[in-house]
């Protein structure tokens, strides 16, 4: 259910860039609806209102969801400021590649690495298979963040198809073999074992 109310941001900017523009009143105001700089607009007013009432409801976000937020305002804000799509085609590979330096990062820093942070509580596993885990994490957010700079900058006309629906489908296909490598080494770990707390 998260990872739905997460992409709901991304389906609304997806269906109104797709709109042939359009003059729309709203408030007095007129507004051309459809194409990347309504659709951005959608997507920044939409970010705020999907993770506006998860932080009213649960009295705050998890990291990952701030560095969305902060992401698609600033890319965002400097795509409708300077009105040039260029902010905000950097704004997934920038996204992807923080992600990957803060997985990375948790190999140094701290008693535990980021995967197992987010999963410990929920999976025990030896050491060495949560911190191959992270590794994975980190070369599959590296990889997304290339593939999209690639498409924005290669295929233009493809690249908002890519960013909602090949970005996606690389998730769906990282996390099921990811269940794949993890089904594999569960019974390598210790039933008796604790489950690590946050």
């Amino acid at each position: 259910m998260k990872q739905f109310i997460d992409f709901i941001p991304l389906l609304l900017f997806f269906i109104v860039y797709k709109l042939d523009p359009r003059p729309l009143e709203f408030a007095g105001q007129s507004f051309e609806l459809g194409g990347i700089y309504s659709a951005t607009a959608v997507l920044i007013a939409s970010s705020l209102a999907v993770y506006g009432a998860l932080f009213i409801r649960q009295r705050k976000l998890e990291k990952g969801q701030w560095l969305t937020l902060v992401a698609c305002l600033l890319f965002g804000g400097l795509t409708l400021a300077f009105h040039s799509e260029t902010f905000l085609k950097w704004k997934a590979p920038v996204v992807n590649w923080l992600f990957a330096i803060a997985f990375a990062g948790s190999h140094f820093i701290g008693d535990r690495v980021l995967i197992k942070r987010i999963m410990g509580h929920a999976l025990t596993l030896p050491d060495a298979i949560w911190a191959r885990l992270n590794l994975a994490w980190i070369c599959f957010f590296l990889i997304c963040g290339a593939a999209n700079l690639f498409v924005a900058f290669t295929f233009q006309s493809f690249w908002v198809d890519f960013k909602v629906f090949g970005s996606l489908g690389m998730t769906v296909i990282f996390l099921v073999a990811q269940g794949v490598y993890l089904s594999r080494h569960l019974h390598d770990s210790d039933p008796t074992t604790p489950k690590t707390e946050d």
